[in-house]
């Protein structure tokens, strides 16, 4: 056994009890959780783009993103969602006033919005849970499966330029390995099948890759091959992460379309699968 995957094993015993924990609290533990992950993913998104080039830039995201955090952990999304959206209208201003680098209002937004959308799809009842486990079997069946089919079966590949690894043979597999996986979570809850979750799953399963090309796309402008060395054997957050938090973008925007449609608010996004 290699030290880079004893390194991996390690890590994953580790972390792996914790983030299942949280996930199934919900509430607190799983704000926490979730602001902890967007102030990370802001420290790796400032490294790798060196943002600290530019200070008053560099400590503006960082006072924004932290009091984004805050404010998902301790007190109000609703209000966590607002001061995402001033700071990260603030912060392109603040870039095409040249006050600051354009990767400024992208890894305010990129990390404020990884916290608030985890924190309000997991929520603290039944329905939240639910949406989590739906998420993570997407993400997982996608990004394993794509994997294992890409190299059995090859062919021509999904963004050569930016990750000369993934094809598009992989990526359809995937994604039908995902609406499995995800019809599996429904029906192993006890909630209702219907023929509407197969576009959605795809769908998440696309912004799931998304996710992992973009994540990529900003390593190769970075220069870099891993977003950090956080996690031992795994590299960063946003190296773990990159997919659900993509995908879990697109959910809260989902959840929030589907809870507004019917008299609800960002306490209803979480019922993206059990409905409001």
């Amino acid at each position: 056994m290699t030290r880079e995957l004893r390194l991996r094993i390690l890590s994953a015993i580790v972390l792996a009890p914790i983030v299942l924990v949280a996930t199934w609290q919900g509430g607190l533990p799983f704000r926490l959780l979730s602001a902890l992950t967007g102030v990370l993913i802001f420290y790796e998104w400032s490294t790798m783009t060196g943002l600290a080039k530019s200070r008053f830039g560099y400590v503006f995201g960082w006072a924004a993103t932290v009091l984004i955090a805050f404010e998902t952990a301790f007190r109000s999304i609703e209000t966590a969602l607002v001061l995402l959206l001033g700071f990260s209208l603030t912060a392109l201003a603040l870039a095409a006033l040249r006050r600051s680098s354009w990767w400024l209002p992208g890894g305010v937004l990129y990390a404020g919005l990884s916290a608030v959308s985890l924190a309000a799809l997991r929520g603290a009842d039944r329905d939240g849970l639910i949406t989590m486990l739906f998420l993570i079997a997407i993400v997982w069946a996608t990004d394993i499966f794509a994997y294992f089919i890409g190299r059995a079966i090859g062919g021509p590949k999904l963004a050569p330029a930016i990750s000369p690894g993934k094809t598009w043979s992989g990526a359809i597999g995937g994604a039908v390995c995902a609406v499995i996986a995800g019809y599996g979570v429904i029906l192993g809850v006890g909630e209702d099948v219907s023929f509407w979750l197969i576009p959605v799953i795809l769908l998440l399963s696309a912004a799931s890759q998304s996710g992992d090309l973009f994540e990529s796309w900003v390593k190769r402008r970075s220069g870099v091959k891993d977003s950090s060395r956080l996690i031992p054997g795994h590299g960063g957050v946003m190296d773990r992460a990159d997919g659900l938090v993509a995908a879990c973008f697109l959910a809260f925007v989902g959840g929030l379309a589907l809870s507004a449609a019917n008299g609800g608010w960002i306490a209803d996004a979480g019922k993206l699968v059990t409905g409001p």
